[in-house]
């Protein structure tokens, strides 16, 4: 009898029945408040009959058409909606599958645009599991273990991770922008470097948001060097900071955009969006794929931009946001468990720590298996897996934050005694 892979260990023991909103169900008939929308993906929620409809009525006309090989109207009308959203400038597009695909190409164009071999990726970011992205991938050394040598030319600049550090968060930002500097002149020559790759808040390097003097000073030097901003908005696009772009908060525009998660809420889609003339520097024959655009993926992404807007989930993400960072704050400052709370929009992180600052992956992993049995689904991240996500769905709203946040409230108060 053949089984699932002994390393895909599951964060939850539920066995899901259905999902419905925030909610999924178990085979049991038990709820679940799902607070981790498949790591980000399902930003209209489970199922949203919208989105439903437009996948089950494209299923019915055609599941796949290869998009080198013939066009398809789910194709063309999602980069036309795309076109409405994306940021200025950026009016060029490539599908592809999975986030790491979608890094890759990337990757690709980068190189390939500017004749340039290394890239500059930043101190806790993923960017994904293939060779190339987990080459890019500092957020955990177990993404990358056992599988070297990785790809060479990638270089790390630190991240203002003010926490880590000890810092407050100017301290920490003038650090890397000057640590950037240094690498410039030791490591990575400006005229030897590609693109800058950052995230606007670290996904799985444990929710960490970026700040406007940070990604202005990327902007500048990439600016002044010819290098080119790479946005991984991979977790952080389409609404889930409470912006439609993570990367709006600050006040910057990417040479490429990195898309995929909340597109298509839950069917596999990913892609790169650049300026027409910046892609056409990439070389013949450099992007394709058999899967990339599928038809069901587009139709249920152009549903999903629709509910995005005509449900106002970017608002809502804003707003549901600040209520369920306020109060994971006001449970931290309950208990010296809980270092520092952060996040922007839908993404908040809560950081667990010793009592003599030492990060402690134990009570974190207690409190999200603890979580997860009272009907509350979380998840770990973090370089040293200290770190709680919560990430619902964009359509979850004022009761179910509450509910949730009084869960965790009990969780924390179970779990470290406080």
């Amino acid at each position: 009898m053949a089984q699932l892979s002994p390393l895909l260990k599951q964060a939850t023991p539920v066995v899901v029945d259905h999902g419905e909103g925030v909610y999924l169900y178990d085979v049991d008939g038990k709820r679940h408040l799902d607070f981790t929308a498949g790591i980000g993906v399902t930003s209209t929620g489970h199922c949203h009959p919208h989105v439903v409809r437009a996948a089950q009525e494209q299923i019915g006309k055609l599941v796949h058409g290869q998009y080198t090989t013939v066009m398809h109207q789910p194709l063309l009308e999602l980069t036309k909606r795309l076109g409405d959203v994306l940021p200025e400038g950026l009016d060029s597009l490539f599908y592809a599958n999975s986030g790491s695909e979608a890094v890759e190409a990337a990757l690709r164009l980068a190189r390939q645009a500017t004749k340039r071999p290394n890239v500059i990726v930043m101190q806790g970011g993923f960017h994904g599991r293939t060779v190339a992205a987990a080459s890019m991938t500092t957020s955990g050394t177990r993404f990358s273990a056992g599988i070297g040598p990785l790809m060479a030319g990638v270089h790390v600049a630190p991240f203002p991770y003010a926490y880590h550090y000890g810092w407050d968060e100017q301290t920490a930002t003038k650090f890397a922008l000057r640590e950037l500097d240094f690498l410039f002149q030791t490591v990575s020559a400006p005229n030897e470097t590609a693109a800058i790759f950052v995230e606007p808040v670290l996904g799985e390097g444990g929710y960490v948001p970026a700040n406007t003097e940070f990604m202005a000073g990327l902007r500048e030097r990439a600016d002044r060097h010819g290098i080119l901003l790479v946005v991984d908005e991979i977790q952080t696009g389409f609404g889930r900071t409470g912006k439609f772009w993570g990367h709006d908060h600050f006040g910057v525009s990417p040479d490429i955009v990195l898309i995929a998660k909340g597109l298509a809420s839950g069917f596999p889609l990913s892609g790169i969006a650049a300026s027409q003339e910046l892609m056409a520097k990439a070389f013949p024959g450099s992007q394709g794929g058999t899967y990339g655009g599928n038809a069901v993926s587009c139709a249920a992404a152009i549903a999903t931009l629709e509910v995005i807007q005509q449900e106002n989930l970017v608002e809502n993400a804003a707003e549901r946001g600040r209520q369920l960072l306020e109060g994971a704050r006001v449970i931290a400052d309950k208990t010296p468990a809980i270092g520092e709370v952060r996040g922007l929009g839908l993404l908040v992180g809560s950081e667990f720590t010793t009592a003599d600052g030492e990060p402690d992956a134990a009570t974190a992993a207690a409190a999200q298996q603890t979580a997860s049995k009272n009907g509350l689904l979380l998840l770990t991240c973090g370089p040293y897996m200290n770190v709680v996500r919560m990430v619902p769905p964009l359509v979850v709203n004022a009761e179910q934050v509450d509910d949730a946040l009084r869960i965790w409230g009990e969780v924390v108060a179970s779990v470290t005694g406080s």
